[in-house]
């Protein structure tokens, strides 16, 4: 039907008798709130990527652990899969449900359990907000780093099964760089903990492996992340250009300088002005790109840091350098950015975000490239992304009212993802894989290492229940999407076949 939804996931799954389900939570679990009635189901039938939707067979909302070891243990017992829901704001239909399966919605486990200031460390239950723990942090001078566009919404679970990033991620690195301890229970309950309180624990490195795992190797009950000490100061430079590509070389100019920003991002002239008119930032709207670079630190260094900062824009090509007057026009500025996604949204009935990465030196051609496409295929494209890292945000306009729109805007966005690949990048920096990439998936990995993948995951959930038909690909897919690296062949785990 669609690169992003495949009927067969649901299609393949077994019967599931709602009625006996539903009793069977009842009776084991009395305290726990089931939603069964259709009018209860659909605010939950898709995540931020609402083109897509699902209605699951049965959602819960349980406040204790025990009441989500109870409803994976039966799911486990009754070969019902599962699928954990956080806020529901992630971008690539990780959440999406399955109409034969469980919704398990963490939401309410929202406390903030400890912050131990000395040890700069936070202990929070998966539901806590991402800004919230900054919040809680703030009053001890501490601030937690990833800062996703969307931290006033997201949850740190979703952050984890994601590994998000954010405006930040630049300096101070992803979810998984700003991790120490997650407790998890395995699809039939079991309780592990991943890491530890210290820098480094014994054994393979299985908190890595787990963090972007989007929900299909177990659930996520508790959070350990690291604190920093906000900095001493902070500035940013607006830096207005009248071509893309220059400002995409300017990205590359800075890090060769040996400068690495605490944030250094890039939006085109329609984002520009999509987030002007909603934020009213400052932004000049009739630059071609602007960049924002923000320089933090000891005062004296971000001092020297701007000066050196402004000489590499004047020699690229910036026709604009202006520093935030104070810390006021420094958040407008920082506002206009973390908006501009839903600014765009003003500019169009829908809007399709992408989310891949390229190596710097690659910027300027793959704007072009970008900019071909979007003409090829009659589609609008505002490009926001984190320049620093390469993690582009392509967001394809369309109008799902309008006949074939929608298709057009899929395969946009599939032909942009495998430009990232061909360039030496890849089809996910920080938003996942979920449904909407797993053909793309094909054109990054080759059988053998698509098979190790699905090993992994038979490691941690044998019968295929958390979280089934999300991220990994299967060979036969892979075949069928006309990815020719992949070659049929046997799968390794028989019961991975009806994915």
């Amino acid at each position: 039907m669609n690169i992003l939804y495949d009927e067969r996931v649901d299609g393949a799954l077994p019967d599931v008798n709602k009625s006996a389900l539903l009793q069977a939570l009842q009776t084991r679990l009395p305290g726990l709130e089931v939603l069964h009635q259709q009018e209860e189901l659909k605010p939950y039938e898709c995540d931020g990527l609402s083109a897509y939707r699902t209605t699951p067979l049965l959602v819960v909302l349980p406040r204790h652990l025990d009441e989500v070891q109870g409803v994976l243990r039966l799911c486990h017992e009754m070969h019902v899969p599962v699928v954990a829901r956080g806020a529901g704001t992630g971008l690539s239909g990780g959440a999406l449900p399955l109409e034969k399966g469980v919704l398990l919605v963490m939401a309410r486990f929202n406390n903030i359990l400890h912050i131990d200031p000395a040890a700069r460390t936070a202990r929070v239950q998966p539901g806590v907000r991402n800004l919230a723990i900054s919040q809680a942090a703030a009053p001890f001078g501490l601030y937690y780093a990833p800062d996703p566009s969307s931290q006033i919404a997201c949850s740190i679970g979703g952050n984890v099964a994601e590994n998000a990033g954010g405006v930040h991620c630049l300096k101070y690195g992803l979810t998984v760089h700003n991790l120490l301890k997650v407790d998890i229970l395995t699809v039939d309950g079991e309780h592990l903990t991943l890491g530890s309180d210290a820098l480094d624990s014994p054994g393979f490195d299985l908190l890595a492996l787990f963090t972007g795992s989007e929900g299909m190797l177990g659930v996520i009950t508790e959070v350990t992340v690291k604190l920093l000490p906000k900095p001493q100061s902070a500035k940013v430079l607006l830096a207005a250009f009248d071509s893309v590509e220059k400002a995409g070389r300017a990205v590359g100019d800075i890090i060769a300088a040996g400068i690495i920003p605490g944030g250094l991002e890039m939006m085109d002239n329609l984002a520009i002005r999509a987030a002007e008119d909603f934020i009213h930032a400052g932004y000049p709207v009739d630059a071609e790109a602007i960049l924002l670079c923000e320089l933090d630190g000891v005062e004296a260094d971000v001092h020297d840091d701007c000066d050196r900062v402004r000489q590499v824009l004047e020699q690229a090509g910036a026709t604009e350098v202006r520093q935030a007057r104070d810390e006021a026009e420094r958040v407008r500025f920082w506002a206009g950015r973390k908006n501009a996604f839903p600014a765009v949204g003003r500019l169009s009935p829908d809007y399709y975000c992408m989310d891949g990465t390229i190596p710097r030196r690659e910027l300027p051609g793959v704007l072009r490239a970008i900019a071909a496409l979007s003409a090829e295929y009659g589609l609008r494209v505002a490009n926001v992304f984190h320049a620093g890292d390469g993690n582009m945000h392509p967001l394809i306009l369309f109008d799902a009212n309008q006949p074939g729109e929608l298709d057009r805007a899929e395969a946009l966005g599939g032909k942009i993802l495998e430009l990232c690949v061909k360039v030496g990048g890849s089809i996910t920096g920080e938003h996942g894989v979920g449904r909407e990439k797993i053909n793309q998936m094909c054109a990054q990995f080759n059988a053998d290492e698509l098979t190790l993948f699905h090993a992994v995951k038979a490691a941690f959930d044998p019968g295929g229940l958390l979280n089934p038909g999300k991220n990994i690909p299967t060979l036969h897919r892979c075949a069928e999407f006309g990815a020719m690296h992949v070659h049929l062949g046997q799968l390794p785990f028989p019961d991975l076949e009806r994915f």
